[in-house]
């Protein structure tokens, strides 16, 4: 198969880490994840970023977990990088994401009030933009995080 471009190799990158963060692999998603930012990262590029959003999503949910910290948080803190350069180019596009990266991030480092604030905005940045996909993500991120207070 002739693939110049490497088009279908990033196509199953792509869907492959996405669909493995939706199921819940979050090894998987991180191996494939990973490939696909080291194979199409460019900076402008729509689904790159989605990618970067998807990576770090998943590696707070590995940070979670204990599992390798120290390099899930230098994750983590490329993605929002990645989503504020993407927000400051295309706000109504972005944002939302980057509020929701901000919100699992502040989760983590347990400041409620500012967690609360982000999800909300995040959720309210996905509607206005009509990205119901999205707005249901930060819900249902919200939803566990209120579940989970102590």
């Amino acid at each position: 198969l002739n693939d110049p471009k490497n088009k279908l190799r990033e196509a199953f990158f792509y869907y492959s880490a996405i669909r493995c963060f939706w199921l819940g692999h979050n090894g998987r998603c991180r191996y494939y994840g990973k490939k696909c930012i080291d194979l199409f990262w460019q900076g402008g590029q729509v689904t790159s970023y989605v990618a970067q959003l998807y990576l770090g999503m998943n590696s707070m949910s590995l940070t979670r977990k204990k599992s390798e910290v120290q390099l899930n948080k230098e994750v983590v803190r490329v993605a929002i990088a990645a989503m504020k350069d993407a927000a400051a180019n295309s706000e109504w596009n972005f944002m939302n994401k980057l509020r929701l990266l901000e919100a699992e991030q502040q989760h983590l480092t347990r400041h409620h009030w500012r967690a609360i604030d982000l999800y909300d905005a995040s959720i309210q940045s996905a509607k206005k933009s009509g990205f119901i996909h999205e707005q249901g993500l930060a819900c249902e991120k919200a939803g566990f995080y209120f579940k989970n207070l102590d």
